[in-house]
């Protein structure tokens, strides 16, 4: 994990632990997913929000401006001057995106995904989800694509763990025994 991903997981889990009490994680990610939107599309602000150069007043100045016109939350607001003051506003995106991680996971959200040599029913995506989500004991949330060199099979990855029940492993691991002999 990059030292930014760690940042940003940081002030992601102590916005969620917040959020989590109030009730709000909903609306504040709505609210900062429209800050991202703003200062990822006026390079002018980003620029000058993470220019070294121009003095933190100046920069709180501009901040308190936009505060005042979007009129977020008082915690989406305090936040924001919170990422400011300690220079990572400009990570606001970085840290949405692991306060939705950290959301998630909180509520028992998993994401992964399936690989299989072929598209798979509707049944068997619904039992394939079934099982992933027994084994986990969390609501997992899949994405399908297909890989011909599979043979059969699938690959199932949740997190680091994966779930290899493939023609093609069974078959290099039955080489391996074999070659072992």
């Amino acid at each position: 994990m990059s030292s930014v991903e760690t940042v940003a997981r940081r002030y992601a889990t102590a916005l969620a632990d917040v959020v989590e009490k109030t009730g709000e994680a909903d609306s504040i990610r709505a609210e900062l997913r429209t800050w991202e939107a703003m200062i990822a599309s006026n390079a002018d602000l980003s620029n000058a929000f993470g220019n070294p150069s121009i003095a933190h007043l100046k920069k709180e100045a501009v901040l308190e401006k936009l505060i005042a016109r979007a009129k977020p939350s008082r915690t989406t607001s305090n936040f924001l001057r919170v990422l400011l003051r300690n220079g990572r506003i400009n990570e606001l995106a970085q840290v949405g995106t692991k306060f939705d991680s950290v959301i998630e996971e909180r509520r028992g959200i998993v994401h992964g995904t399936v690989t299989s040599a072929h598209d798979l029913s509707a049944a068997e995506n619904a039992e394939l989800k079934a099982a992933l989500e027994k084994v986990t004991g969390k609501t997992v949330n899949l994405t399908y694509s297909n890989d011909k060199d599979l043979i059969g099979g699938v690959v199932a990855r949740i997190g680091s763990t994966v779930y290899d029940s493939s023609v093609k492993t069974q078959l290099a691991t039955l080489r391996e025994r074999l070659l072992e002999r």
